[in-house]
């Protein structure tokens, strides 16, 4: 049993820091929370994220309206020239009815991008590079699983990015138009026992009427390596629009490259009520190639073709040739020249 606990040990810890590196041999999506992770996807690695919500909005207070449809939130991140920086495009296209109840009943069709952005993240600082190099304790399963304050150190990653929005767009302040700026810091703490908690701070749409300033907390646990559960508040004001979300979900792994997932969204306040229903998946193509792992495969051509130039050595006619007559001379013959004399002149 000392054994099998042992080898457990180990397997789970290697998990482990394989989670805190880059890259990772299994997906690693920021779905189906809309926070962003402070670790990027890992060099060559092209990764869709994406999924559709529908929409339920109740405005109680007058003037009392509606609103159904859908959404489609979506990302596409890759990482590119160090493992620390990610290239990232997100957005969000919303399409919904919105029916106003005044003397009389109108309704307004919408659909535009409700966010478009592109940008680029980059890791600043990891404290778990150093703690993928610390080796198991083998005698104490409590020692490996207990908690550990430098656990309350988090990753820190700085995210730069620009918003691309469009006139008379419904679901942006009027007079919103081009590009603007938008920044945000991400923090992540791994701790023992598959939780992950991450921290988000945004400051959006920098320089425009509609500029305003958000947070995401998310708290993620995973039971084993195929389900993971997670709880989110999203907390967003500016003079255009203000709430705290709620949300609640969890992914499945299919396959080292596959994720599905889904997600509820929901508030506390009636101007408007939110109700949301998010189904997704991601998807990564992986070309990622280690650098250890690199340089070992040149460590291996390289064995491999000595070994083939060695053996075409040993393989070669003329080479045989001489070993052959070599091995058909006399054992006097093989003799050097000055215990030949000696031997001769003792004959004599």
């Amino acid at each position: 049993m000392k054994i099998l606990k042992s080898v457990y040990t180990i397997i789970l810890l290697v998990c482990c820091n394989l989670s805190y590196a880059q890259y990772t041999d299994v997906i690693n999506s920021n779905r189906p929370g809309k926070s962003q992770s402070a670790f990027s996807v890992g060099t060559k690695v092209l990764q869709f994220e994406a999924g559709p919500s529908f929409i339920r909005e109740e405005r109680t207070p007058a003037p009392r309206n509606e609103t159904s449809g859908f959404s489609v939130d979506f990302a596409v991140r890759y990482g590119f020239f160090l493992e620390q920086l990610e290239f990232i495009t997100e957005g969000s296209y919303r399409s919904d009815t919105r029916t106003t109840f005044t003397g009389f009943t109108t309704e307004e069709k919408r659909s535009n991008f409700s966010a478009l952005a592109f940008g680029a993240k980059y890791l600043v600082f990891d404290p778990y590079k150093k703690a993928a190099d610390e080796k198991p304790n083998l005698r104490s399963w409590k020692a490996n699983h207990s908690f550990r304050w430098k656990s309350l150190i988090p990753a820190v990653s700085v995210y730069l990015g620009a918003n691309f929005d469009t006139s008379d767009n419904p679901f942006t302040d009027a007079g919103i138009e081009g590009i603007s700026p938008r920044v945000a810091i991400a923090t992540q703490h791994n701790f023992n026992g598959g939780w992950v908690f991450v921290t988000n701070i945004i400051t959006d749409r920098i320089g425009t009427d509609q500029s305003g300033f958000s947070y995401i907390l998310t708290l993620t646990h995973s039971f084993n390596p195929q389900w993971v559960i997670f709880g989110e508040t999203q907390g967003v004001k500016s003079d255009f629009y203000a709430d705290n979300l709620i949300r609640f979900g969890g992914a499945y792994l299919w396959g080292k490259n596959l994720q599905l997932d889904t997600a509820l969204t929901f508030n506390t306040k009636d101007t408007p009520s939110v109700l949301n229903i998010t189904l997704g998946a991601s998807y990564r193509l992986d070309f990622h190639k280690d650098k250890l792992k690199k340089e070992a495969d040149i460590d291996n051509g390289q064995s491999v073709e000595n070994t083939k130039k060695r053996k075409d050595r040993e393989d070669n006619p003329k080479r045989k040739k001489r070993k052959n007559k070599n091995d058909d001379t006399d054992e006097e013959d093989a003799k050097p020249k000055k215990q030949q004399r000696e031997s001769e002149d003792f004959d004599n």
